[in-house]
C-alpha cells in the first residue's frame, strides 16, 4: 500500500467512525438554540441505536431503521421536554437522568433478548442499503476522495442534516423564533411567540437526529451487542464538548467532528501512519495506547477549561439556554 493509501484510509476512518459524533454534536446545538440543556445525549443515542438497529433488522430496512432510531430517541427528548418544560424540572440534574435510564433500557433490552439477539450480516436489503455509495469524478480526488465521497448513506445525511440545520436556525422565520426564545423568551412571548410549543418540537428533534447517529454508530460496529460495553461509548459526552468547540453552529460541528475524529482514528491507525512515515511519525508507536484511549476525552476537558475561563462576546452560546421559563415571571 502506498502512502498515499494510507493517508486517505486514515482520512476515510476519521469520516466514518466519528460521523455519530456530528449527530450528537447537531441534536444538541439544536436542543440548546431554543433554550434547553439536555445532558442526556449519551442515553438518547443509547436508545436511539438499539431501537433503529431492531426495528432495522425486524424489517430488513436501513430506512425502517432510521425512522425508528429518530422516533425511539424523540421519545427521550420528549420526557426531557415534558420534564423541564411542562414540570420545570432541573435541566442537569434531568439530563443526567435520561443518560442513565437510556443506558439501562439498553442494555435491559439487550440481554433480554439474549441468543435472540438479531445479526445484521443476515439482512441481505439491509446491507445493500447501507453499502457505500461511491460519486464518481470526486470519489478520485486524491487524499479525501475515498473520506469524503465513498460512504454509505448515513454519512452523506448526517453532513446533510448539519448544513440543513444550519440554514434553518440562520436563514428562515421559524429558526429565528426559535433562537429568539434561547436568546430571550420573555421578549419571544411577548410578541406571541408559543415558547412551550417551540421548545418541545425543537428539543424532540434534537434528540431525534441524536438517535439516528447512535443506529449510525451500532451499524458500524456490525450490530453485534455486548453486555458489559454500549455502542456509543462515552460519544454522547464528547458531542457535548464540540457543541462548545463548534460555537453553536451546525455548520461548524463539521469541522470539529473530524478534528475530535482524527484524534480518536489514531487510537486504532497511529501505528499504520508509524510504519509508513517512521521518520516523522515513528514516535507514534512509543505512544501507550492507554494515552490513545484517553485522548478524546483529554480534548474534551481542555474545550471545557478553555471556554469557561475565556468567555468573549463572539460566544454563539443562547443566553438562555438551561434557565427553566416561569410566565409569570416576565
Amino acid at each position: 500500500m502506498s502512502a498515499m493509501d494510507v493517508i486517505s484510509l486514515f482520512v476515510y476512518y476519521i469520516v466514518v467512525y466519528n460521523i455519530a459524533l456530528l449527530y450528537g454534536t447537531v441534536g444538541e446545538i439544536v436542543t440548546e438554540k431554543s433554550g434547553s440543556m439536555n445532558l442526556g445525549v449519551e442515553g438518547t443515542m443509547a436508545v436511539g441505536a438499539i431501537g433503529g438497529y431492531l426495528m432495522g433488522c425486524l424489517t430488513d430496512n436501513l430506512y425502517v431503521g432510521i425512522l425508528a432510531a429518530f422516533v425511539f430517541a424523540g421519545l427521550c427528548g420528549l420526557l426531557f421536554a415534558w420534564l423541564t418544560i411542562s414540570m420545570q424540572a432541573n435541566q442537569n440534574v434531568t439530563g443526567l437522568t435520561i443518560t442513565t435510564f437510556g443506558l439501562g433500557l439498553y442494555f435491559f433490552i439487550g440481554k433480554g433478548i439474549g441468543k435472540a439477539w438479531p445479526v445484521m450480516q443476515q439482512k441481505e436489503h439491509l446491507l445493500q442499503q447501507v453499502a457505500e455509495i461511491r460519486i464518481p469524478g470526486l470519489a478520485d480526488i486524491p487524499i479525501i476522495g475515498k473520506g469524503f465521497f465513498h460512504q454509505n448513506i448515513l454519512v452523506y445525511l448526517g453532513f446533510l442534516i448539519a448544513i440543513a440545520m444550519w440554514f434553518y436556525m440562520n436563514k428562515t422565520k421559524l429558526g429565528l423564533r426559535m433562537r429568539a426564545i434561547g436568546e430571550n423568551p420573555a421578549a419571544a412571548d411577548a410578541v406571541g411567540i408559543n415558547i412551550k410549543r417551540y421548545k418541545y418540537i425543537h428539543v424532540v428533534l434534537g434528540a431525534g437526529i441524536m438517535g439516528i447517529g447512535g443506529y449510525q454508530m451500532g451499524l458500524n460496529l456490525g450490530g453485534t451487542f455486548e453486555g458489559s460495553n454500549c455502542w456509543i461509548n462515552g460519544y454522547g459526552w464528547i458531542a457535548i464538548a464540540l457543541v462548545i468547540f463548534a460555537n453553536w453552529n451546525t455548520a461548524k460541528a463539521i469541522l470539529g467532528t473530524l478534528v475530535f475524529g482524527f484524534f480518536n482514528t489514531l487510537q486504532v491507525y497511529g501505528s499504520a501512519l508509524a510504519e509508513t512515515f517512521p521518520k516523522a511519525l515513528g514516535f507514534l508507536n512509543a505512544i501507550p495506547a492507554q494515552v490513545y484511549q484517553a485522548l478524546p476525552f483529554l480534548i474534551t476537558a481542555i474545550v471545557l477549561i478553555f471556554n469557561s475561563v475565556k468567555k468573549n462576546k463572539t460566544s454563539g452560546q443562547p443566553a438562555a439556554t438551561g434557565i427553566n421559563y416561569y410566565r409569570e415571571d416576565r
